[in-house]
């Protein structure tokens, strides 16, 4: 069976809006990358959702909005989200652990909503319940087949770590069984828990982190394979090839981050520290002034990504003279692979 595969570059008015509608979670995932001082603790009322919603909505632009928690469906609110976002022109996108609480299956329908997302980070409990929790892979592949059975467009994240990744190439077998269509495979960032000092582990001298030998040795070729087996397959370039230019999603595409604080950033990797972009205030979106992420995305740098270098600098290796083996790209370039 022949495949396409090609990177998926930023187009010209391209435009996400990452809306964390609330950061609590019925979840204590350990490489969890919400951090509650910098993205608050609270739930966006119903009154601001609808009004910061309106602030990002543009008709003449197709934009996908995607709902993030913590746990999305915790927000009592989240069905008047979801259908005053469609109202306003959004394609619309729900990222979940599964769990689907205030019985959200039985309030939306399949028209209604464009994407129901599942975060899984194992082919069964074994791998992914050290991960996510005791008890969430059956969880999660219960709703998950629930979903498929009525019609929803579902598509599965896999957070690819030290811990996992030996793993992923069973991920296909089981999409398959399920009906999952499309497969969104992760780098494992350091923020939020998997920055933190406990990040290592007992005998994991490396953190969560995979090295650029193992991601490239595992995750072209699962990819690949769970392509021929009829999945949309899409992951982060993350390593830039020899002679292949390196582009900012800052400058080429419009990306929103946005959290219950008010804050908006343009960058994830910028998310630990207080130096996002944008906020929101008296009902507007508001510039901020001084040193802001902003300053660094037309910085150029032998590194690739001015943003990892400062921020994730052992991502990157040296030789002895000092340069670069290797740049990053930006983490919002993509490759997609499809039968």
């Amino acid at each position: 069976m022949g495949q396409t595969a090609r990177t998926v570059g930023f187009q010209t008015g391209e435009r996400n809006v990452f809306f964390h509608i609330l950061t609590a979670c019925n979840l204590s995932c350990r490489h969890c990358y919400i951090n509650p001082g910098q993205h608050g603790t609270g739930m966006v009322s119903r009154e601001d959702m609808d009004a910061w919603m309106e602030i990002f909505a543009d008709k003449e632009k197709k934009t996908n909005l995607i709902f993030l928690g913590g746990e999305p469906t915790l927000h009592p609110d989240l069905i008047h989200g979801i259908l005053r976002a469609k109202a306003l022109g959004f394609a619309v996108t729900v990222d979940s652990n599964g769990y689907l609480f205030h019985d959200f299956l039985e309030r939306i329908s399949p028209e209604q909503l464009d994407y129901l997302s599942f975060s899984l980070d194992g082919p069964d409990s074994a791998v992914n319940d050290p991960i996510r929790g005791d008890g969430v892979f059956e969880v999660c592949t219960r709703n998950l087949r629930k979903a498929v059975l009525r019609g929803f467009n579902v598509s599965v994240i896999y957070t690819v770590s030290s811990r996992n990744i030996d793993h992923l190439e069973r991920m296909a077998p089981l999409l398959v069984e399920i009906g999952v269509k499309r497969f969104f495979i992760q780098v494992i960032g350091l923020r939020g828990k998997s920055a933190g000092p406990d990040a290592g582990g007992a005998g994991v001298a490396q953190g969560w982190q995979v090295s650029r030998e193992q991601w490239l040795a595992v995750i072209p070729a699962v990819a690949g394979l769970a392509a021929e087996s009829g999945i949309h397959v899409t992951y982060p370039k993350v390593f830039l090839d020899e002679g292949e230019p390196f582009e900012c999603a800052g400058l080429a595409a419009e990306n929103y981050f946005l959290f219950p604080n008010g804050r908006v950033y343009r960058c994830p990797l910028c998310e630990d520290h207080p130096i996002h972009s944008l906020r929101i205030a008296g009902g507007r979106l508001v510039a901020n002034a001084g040193l802001t992420e902003d300053n660094f995305f037309k910085l150029t740098i032998p590194e690739g990504c001015v943003m990892n270098r400062l921020l994730q600098p052992d991502n990157i290796s040296y030789d002895p003279a000092g340069r670069p083996l290797f740049r990053i790209s930006c983490c919002l370039l993509k490759k997609e692979i499809r039968a």
